[in-house]
């Protein structure tokens, strides 16, 4: 499928227009849920964290800190993208597999009109250029609910908590979390794109494939997530 995917479109201007519907279709839209989560998960972070520090040997601004690097490194990056496969992946399959089933697929084949690329490849690029910019306000939504729940903690000041988000920064880490977030965005929208795209039968065949692409498309995920990590950070 991603070898009949990838070829030059015919208009490039028509083209254009489809990536940019989808990119507003398939991030735009979500940017409310992501927004969401990444604020209270902050203040959660900030919350369990102080919680645990029980130690007068460990310096407060380690909460700072702590809430930096799970927002950047892992939660923000991958456990959005976990949702995001939820709810992009299961809207791309059963918008193709519904497709699929009512022979419009068919019909732009024998137009002559390459099916998959048409129908496929603006996702994928829309994906790949919006879920960066999506990841970038979840980091900077969770910074920011760990701040508004350090207004309710009376060991923890503002001071305190911007310092530990200053300390020891390295720029690599927000390039890992993008160069991961690009690839999960395209194995979220070419997996269920190929489950959508290659169902057969009638309506219940197409919920399937739609829970078997968010499956899928989680399994391969983490599974990604655990070699990136291995080959970048390492």
């Amino acid at each position: 499928m991603l070898s009949a995917c990838f070829s030059w479109p015919d208009k490039f201007s028509v083209f254009w227009n489809h990536v940019m519907k989808e990119m507003i279709r398939l991030g735009v839209k979500s940017l409310g849920i992501v927004i969401l989560m990444s604020a209270f998960m902050g203040g959660v972070i900030v919350i369990q964290t102080n919680a645990a520090i029980d130690s007068p040997l460990i310096p407060a601004y380690t909460v700072g800190f702590t809430t930096r690097q799970s927002v950047i490194l892992e939660f923000a990056p991958t456990i959005i993208c976990l949702i995001l496969a939820g709810i992009v992946g299961s809207s791309i399959s059963s918008e193709l597999g519904t497709m699929r089933i009512t022979e419009q697929i068919d019909a732009l084949d024998i137009m002559g009109v390459n099916s998959a690329s048409f129908l496929i490849l603006p996702k994928i690029i829309a994906a790949v250029i919006i879920f960066p910019i999506l990841i970038m306000y979840s980091m900077a939504t969770g910074l920011v609910g760990g701040w508004l729940a350090c207004q309710s903690l009376d060991n923890i000041s503002s001071q305190t908590y911007l310092m530990g988000l200053q300390w020891y920064w390295d720029p690599f880490y927000l390039q890992y979390a993008l160069i991961k977030t690009a690839i999960f965005a395209f194995i979220i929208t070419s997996v269920s794109a190929c489950e959508g795209y290659h169902a057969s039968g009638g309506t219940l065949e197409v919920g399937r494939s739609s829970t078997k692409a968010v499956i899928y498309s989680c399994m391969t995920i983490l599974l990604t997530n655990y070699v990136i990590t291995q080959l970048l950070l390492l």
